[in-house]
């Protein structure tokens, strides 16, 4: 056994950090077959991923406290194979071992945070990142927000883009395609700039009576602290979703007028990729990242100003075919398959 992937990720909800590691370690088992095992602990929620994987249970707790003990003590019964971790996380008492740090945003807007998971977090992190051979990341800029938080040597840190899932593809929906909707996907978390999408499209509704908004995503998080939207709730004309499956994201998505995305700060940012996938135009915030994954295919606004934000939405509509075909042309710059070679490369020198 040569390698050891750390795959708690796989009890729990998928988002685009799951995501990354659930078709990163897919990719890494076509390659490495039996020198690659993954484990988890026992409370497994995507099952049939667990299945393509292979996993094997191990120890008897949950969460953190497997992580930081059942794992470890595992991994030194086997010998100290090499480890990797590809959601945040990982065991501080083991060095042997590669880690992937998404973005370091607790650091940038703590207020955004619940003091447990800021405190769990501030320790937790810098201490791994100072403990692992290897760090990989998503993007230059967070590989720049790491520098200069922990002043980590920037040679250790690897940037390796995300990607989007094989499922992502055109689907167009008649009855979706009856109502003209920008899409959001979102959160309550205060970077992902929530309340500037609603702000923003009260100033668009006033110029055109004829397009909703639909906003899909988990409003509830008790990692973050809530933002008041009752208000909003009682308009007509926006939808409030939810989570949605997979598959109805993408019907979403293909069937939208645009996708509107003005979050404030981002590791990477899946969603606008996703988007463009399934031939959906993205407005997106004026951040380093987001030029870094969108490119000139994407349509710029400043997130802090909902007039502007709002001029994007009334902007869009006009170049929507421009920006669809910009946006088949930029997703061909990513793939799960890409990402998983680059990391196939980093174990490869850590196993020297």
């Amino acid at each position: 056994m040569k390698v050891v992937v750390n795959a708690r990720f796989l009890t729990q909800r998928i988002t685009g950090v799951q995501r990354f590691a659930i078709e990163v370690g897919l990719e890494l088992k076509k390659m490495l077959g039996d020198d690659i095992l993954f484990v988890s602990p026992s409370n497994i929620e995507q099952k049939e991923y667990a299945k393509q994987l292979s996993v094997k249970v191990v120890g008897n707790h949950k969460g953190h406290l497997w992580e930081q003990w059942d794992l470890p003590q595992y991994l030194k019964k086997q010998g100290c194979p090499l480890l990797l971790s590809l959601c945040n996380t990982a065991p501080l008492n083991y060095a042997n071992k590669i880690v992937t740090v998404h973005d370091v945003a607790f650091e940038a807007y703590p207020q955004t945070f619940s003091k447990a998971f800021l405190y769990s977090y501030r320790f937790l992190i810098p201490r791994i990142i100072n403990s692992a051979k290897r760090v990989i990341t998503v993007s230059q800029f967070s590989k720049d927000e790491i520098v200069k938080y922990y002043g980590t040597d920037a040679k250790k840190i690897h940037v390796v883009f995300s990607a989007v899932a094989d499922k992502f593809h055109i689907k167009e929906d008649l009855d979706l395609q009856k109502e003209k909707y920008f899409l959001a996907v979102s959160s309550l978390n205060y970077r992902k700039n929530f309340l500037a999408v609603l702000k923003a499209f009260d100033l668009f509704k006033k110029e055109r009576e004829d397009v909703s908004l639909f906003i899909i995503g988990d409003l509830s998080n008790s990692n973050f602290k809530a933002i008041d939207i009752e208000a909003y709730k009682k308009d007509p004309r926006i939808s409030f979703l939810g989570r949605v499956s997979d598959e109805e994201l993408v019907k979403y998505y293909s069937n939208a007028q645009a996708f509107v995305f003005p979050s404030i700060y981002e590791g990477f940012g899946l969603p606008p990729l996703e988007a463009q996938t399934c031939g959906c135009p993205v407005l997106v915030s004026d951040i380093p990242p987001h030029h870094e994954v969108v490119g000139e295919s994407g349509k710029f606004c400043n997130p802090n100003n909902p007039n502007n934000i709002a001029l994007g939405m009334c902007e869009i509509l006009n170049e929507s075919e421009i920006l669809r075909n910009k946006g088949f042309e930029n997703i061909t710059r990513f793939s799960f398959e890409k990402s998983a070679c680059q990391i196939y490369n980093i174990i490869a020198d850590c196993l020297k």
